[in-house]
């Protein structure tokens, strides 16, 4: 059975795990503490120290830099889910480096702000540490503070996947690519606090979300 290292509220976990319960296929996850690496650190040999990581029997999987998709690869490729269309090579390539940048950046500050609610608090001090080191001190009061503006950024960011739903179900064709997985680890990042909605007016999007939220691999022919 595959097994899913994760934080439960990364968004890049997210996104692994949405896909394999896309997929079907039986799999468990491994909840690790955000302060200690130690078991990717072994299940890697000593080569990686980031989640998610895929264990797949022997196998083992994980990314090589920030921009490859290594562990949605092997899972489409694996399991014949087509979430990475040769039509669509390019295009994806192009759409999910924005997500996992401008997306992606304004959505972990607005959940970040809540750590207290869902990171144990014997990880608190470790997590404020590395938050602080990598974004500067006092950063997640300085995120606080900026609560609205970020909302209001991250709405005007949305508004070309708004629409881009105009004509279609998801955001490239008919049925999910692995794009839309992608923006739905995002976004499912953003609302894990339980504190927030999707932007008002971007109702397409919220109604894809939901589709996203529930769809199965069975639901669409191949």
């Amino acid at each position: 059975m595959m097994v899913l290292v994760q934080f439960p509220w990364s968004p890049f976990c997210l996104v692994q795990r949405r896909i394999l319960e896309f997929s079907g296929v039986r799999f468990k996850l491994q909840n690790i503490p955000c302060t200690d690496r130690s078991l990717v650190w072994r299940l890697t040999r000593q080569r990686y120290y980031q989640v998610p990581v895929l264990k797949d029997g022997r196998t083992v999987v994980f990314e090589t830099d920030h921009e490859s998709q290594v562990i949605a690869k092997y899972l489409d490729n694996k399991l014949d889910l087509e979430l990475f269309p040769r039509s669509l090579a390019g295009v994806q390539n192009i759409l999910w480096r924005h997500i996992e940048s401008e997306i992606e950046d304004v959505c972990f500050r607005l959940n970040d702000i809540y750590y207290r609610e869902f990171v144990p608090a014997r990880e608190h001090l470790e997590f404020i540490r590395f938050k602080e080191r990598k974004f500067g001190r006092g950063c997640l009061d300085q995120w606080r503070r900026q609560q609205v503006t970020l909302l209001e950024e991250l709405g005007r960011r949305l508004q070309p996947f708004e629409q881009m739903l105009t004509t279609r179900p998801f955001l490239l064709e008919e049925r999910p690519c692995f794009v839309d997985f992608d923006l739905y680890g995002m976004l499912a990042n953003f609302l894990f606090s339980g504190h927030y909605q999707l932007p008002a007016p971007h109702n397409r999007l919220a109604e894809w979300y939901r589709r996203m939220d529930s769809c199965q691999r069975s639901d669409f022919k191949l």
